[in-house]
């Protein structure tokens, strides 16, 4: 841990998930830092620039949640994993590294990451899989196991479909996320003759191209919608959502039910 990093007062004040920043620029480390900390439910407990720092902090600081990168000074950073478990520490740890390589990809799925983020990305790209992570999260944490069905999307990494919801149980939304946005993007997600990207669903709905790609994620993690990737010439494949009709899982109205319905069925925050 660096000076001048958070040395404790507790990980997760408020509900937060507490994170530990791993790199060995002092320049990527304070950026990813930065990036981090505008997502809501988020904060920062502390920066580490070795393998050996890291594991002292995480004993230190019992983060929820390390963003690892792989090359770290005094060893490779998958190498700190297995050091983490040793001493029974249960923290996620999600890769963010230049590491393109297949063995290190199949390296970090058999540690057990949660994710793989590779360098350099942007604010939005570190905001969708923290956010999803959260969601994840939440719903592995509240999971109650009925059947094989359960243990398979658990194994598989698959969040759990959301439940069928009534008016006298409504779905919880994650922190930032408001009932009536929700209900409008789903019922404009239902709609939609094929599948939808960011863009186009702010345009149909009105808001911006960062909520909208975020209740999107929002409902691919939960199981709502499934995704594809529409390459182009240049630059870095479309995401594509399409509505997943699962039993309704978004709740039991028909695809004609107006929005203030539909928000309706999404829980006040």
């Amino acid at each position: 841990m660096r000076d001048g990093e958070d040395a404790g007062g507790g990980v997760g004040a408020g509900g937060a998930i507490g994170v530990l920043v791993v790199d060995d620029d002092f320049r990527v480390a304070r950026v990813h830092r930065a990036y981090v900390e505008r997502v809501d439910s988020f904060r920062v407990v502390g920066v580490a620039g070795s393998g050996e720092q890291a594991l002292r902090a995480v004993d230190e600081l019992r983060p929820d949640l390390v963003l690892l990168d792989l090359y770290l000074p005094d060893v490779f950073g998958l190498d700190v994993i297995p050091r983490l478990r040793t001493a029974r520490h249960d923290c996620d740890v999600m890769v963010v590294s230049a590491a393109r390589e297949a063995d290190a990809v199949r390296s970090a799925v058999r540690h057990g990451v949660v994710d793989y983020l590779l360098k350099p990305f942007d604010f939005e790209d570190l905001r969708g899989r923290l956010e999803r992570y959260a969601v994840q999260r939440g719903v592995l944490r509240d999971t109650v196991v009925r059947g094989q069905a359960d243990v398979d999307r658990v194994l598989a990494g698959a969040a759990l479909p959301v439940p069928s919801v009534t008016p006298m149980r409504p779905v919880r939304l994650p922190k930032g996320m408001s009932a009536e946005t929700a209900g409008l993007v789903e019922r404009t997600l239902r709609e939609a003759e094929g599948s939808l990207s960011a863009s186009e669903c702010a345009r149909l709905t009105g808001v911006s191209r960062v909520s909208a790609r975020r209740y999107l994620e929002y409902f691919h993690t939960v199981g709502a919608a499934e995704v594809s990737l529409r390459y182009g010439a240049t630059g870095r494949p479309e995401r594509r959502y399409r509505f997943v009709e699962r039993g309704r899982a978004l709740g039991d109205a028909p695809p004609s039910t107006p929005a203030a319905q539909g928000s309706a069925r999404w829980g006040s925050l």
